[in-house]
């Protein structure tokens, strides 16, 4: 059916822009599901493509602020969701406009004090900056349902032990969880990569007390950039400190020298942090 649309309306998927469209009604079902609407929800959707999940956003009662780079396809999405009065086509780069711009610029002044959420099929190349965007922003959404590239999703999941710098990110800001597997078949043109669908419950609070973030991320950073290594090894390099002090100082904060970034959690990045924090500042 949306294949016909888009041919309908003589639109071809650009590669540049990572279009892979959502034809599955099973899969579309799925992330409707796991957004858990109610009516009235506010919902920013970003990427809407031709617009299948808008259409069944829509549907469900949502308020939906629909965001596109493509001006083909917000043509095309006028036209298709004319008949929905709570739908309103945005045409710009998700990535520069702020959560605050776009809800202010596009809702009643009475409606800015609910909450949102982020409902969307990402394009794979821009995931990790639309989470950043969303997860570090005031408002940030209460929720999140995306659809992601299989590994990204598995990587933000994942628990300590395979842990990443994107992990621990959105982990410090959200739970995330991994609601299903979807097929490359489930998409048009089909991407090269299986996807999942991810929700991120926000919190209104990290789950950890950190009085400076962007100190806190700064020893996260420092202690991945050289993964592979040991947490003495990477940190020193990283920190240009020497090995044997950074072995006292990990020993003072109760973590093994002989540990690596992946293995650490939330709490024991924040005790690293604690102890790391005054060395950091004289760089």
């Amino acid at each position: 059916m949306y294949r016909q649309v888009l041919r309908q309306f003589g639109f071809k998927p650009k590669k540049r822009l990572g279009q892979h469209f959502l034809i599955d009604e099973a899969v579309l079902e799925r992330i409707l599901s796991a957004a858990e609407l109610s009516p009235g929800d506010i919902v920013v959707e970003i990427g809407p493509g031709p617009g299948i999940l808008t259409e069944g956003l829509a549907k469900r009662g949502a308020r939906v602020l629909a965001v596109e780079l493509d001006s083909k396809l917000v043509a095309l999405l006028k036209k298709r969701l004319a008949t929905f009065p709570d739908v309103k086509i945005i045409h710009a780069d998700i990535l520069k406009v702020t959560p605050r711009q776009l809800l202010q610029n596009n809702l009643p002044a009475s409606e800015l004090v609910r909450g949102y959420k982020v409902i969307a099929n990402l394009p794979y190349y821009i995931t990790s900056p639309v989470l950043r965007h969303f997860l570090e922003a005031q408002p940030r959404p209460s929720e999140m349902v995306v659809m992601v590239q299989k590994e990204v999703g598995e990587a933000i999941a994942a628990a300590p032990g395979k842990m990443s710098l994107l992990s621990v990110k959105t982990q410090f800001y959200s739970k995330p969880a991994i609601i299903s597997y979807v097929p490359a078949a489930s998409f048009y043109p089909p991407p090269k990569v299986d996807s999942v669908i991810l929700r991120l419950d926000v919190y209104s609070q990290p789950p950890i007390e950190v009085s400076d973030v962007s100190g806190f991320f700064d020893i996260v950073m420092h202690g991945f950039s050289s993964p592979r290594k040991q947490l003495r090894n990477s940190l020193a390099h990283s920190l240009e400190m020497p090995p044997s002090q950074v072995a006292l100082l990990l020993e003072k904060a109760g973590i093994e020298a002989k540990r690596r970034a992946e293995t650490l959690s939330l709490e024991e990045w924040r005790e690293l942090w604690k102890i790391f924090a005054p060395f950091t500042k004289r760089l």
